[in-house]
């Protein structure tokens, strides 16, 4: 009975072994890979959530939104319908007072918002130096209505915001290095303006831009201003931005798609000779009409739950 009762309890032992060592690595995983909860900025700090207020260096949040407003590259002016968001930080020098602009917590500083361009491909005609097989192609998929285009602006590198020049009302309250990217099923999804070796640099003001001809002066406008948060957010709604006095590069990569980008080279002198591109300064407009909110980041991160 005593050689039955060990046999029993080692047999017990052998069973329970694989089940106490399951549970112990099931907690052991769990210990490790389940991280702290993540917290969030709250109230009327709510919206500055991708704020990379892990870095001790930061003094503001940025949370801006372009409601409306336009972009013109060449002959093709592109209405901003489409609500887009830029977002970041701000590291304050405190003896010279020059402020450094810090990407998004999350990569996402400038939203991809896609914008309606006005006509569509119908602006693009297949020229007769064209193969006939790629006129056709192309022409076919005019006839069958697949004419929408998108263009997106996308960031090329860090963009620079001076809240002090904004208020100021002087060049260089925004900085955007940007490329545009245009999208259409012929077009493919590698068609861009500009690039990060030639990014279209456009330098924002809320005063009045000194184009070169034929552009005309354009003015900005700082906004209103109001506090909230305790002092703590400063928010300019009916702010615009404005610039007249950039270039733009000719446009690269479409169609790169069709036949292993054979033809990509003539597909991008059609949507240049469209869209007038290479666009020297004085041809171009961008205008930015939204809301900007700056945070204090120790009070975004008091509020954090």
């Amino acid at each position: 009975m005593i050689g039955m009762g060990i046999m029993h309890t080692r047999r017990g032992a052998r069973l329970a072994a694989p089940l106490l060592a399951a549970a112990i690595v099931s907690l052991v995983v769990l210990g490790f890979a389940s991280p702290a909860l993540a917290t969030k900025p709250t109230g009327e700090f709510v919206n500055f959530g991708d704020c990379p207020v892990s870095n001790p260096s930061l003094n503001d949040c940025v949370y801006a939104k372009t409601e409306s407003g336009e972009f013109k590259i060449g002959t093709t002016t592109v209405p901003l319908t489409k609500t887009t968001t830029l977002q970041g930080g701000l590291i304050i020098n405190e003896e010279t007072g020059a402020e450094t602009f810090v990407e998004a917590a999350d990569g996402n500083t400038l939203s991809k918002t896609p914008q309606t361009v006005p006509g569509g491909l119908l602006k693009i005609i297949a020229p007769e130096s064209w193969p006939e097989w790629l006129r056709n192609f192309f022409n076919e998929f005019i006839n069958k209505g697949v004419t929408g285009v998108t263009a997106t602006t996308e960031l090329v590198s860090t963009p620079q915001l001076s809240v002090k020049k904004v208020l100021e009302k002087v060049p260089g309250g925004l900085v955007l290095p940007v490329r545009v990217h245009l999208e259409n099923s012929f077009l493919g999804n590698n068609c861009f303006i500009g690039s990060a070796a030639k990014p279209v640099t456009v330098e924002f003001t809320t005063g009045t831009t000194s184009p070169p001809a034929p552009n005309e002066p354009i003015t900005g406008n700082v906004g209103e201003l109001k506090f909230a948060g305790g002092g703590l957010i400063i928010i300019v709604k009916k702010n615009s931005l404005v610039n007249n006095s950039f270039a733009a590069p000719g446009a690269e990569g479409c169609g790169s798609q069709i036949l292993f980008g054979l033809f990509t080279g003539i597909i991008d002198s059609a949507v240049d000779s469209q869209l007038g591109l290479p666009s020297a300064a004085g041809h171009n407009t961008a205008i930015l009409n939204g809301t900007q909110e700056i945070g204090n980041a120790a009070g975004v991160r008091a509020s954090e739950k």
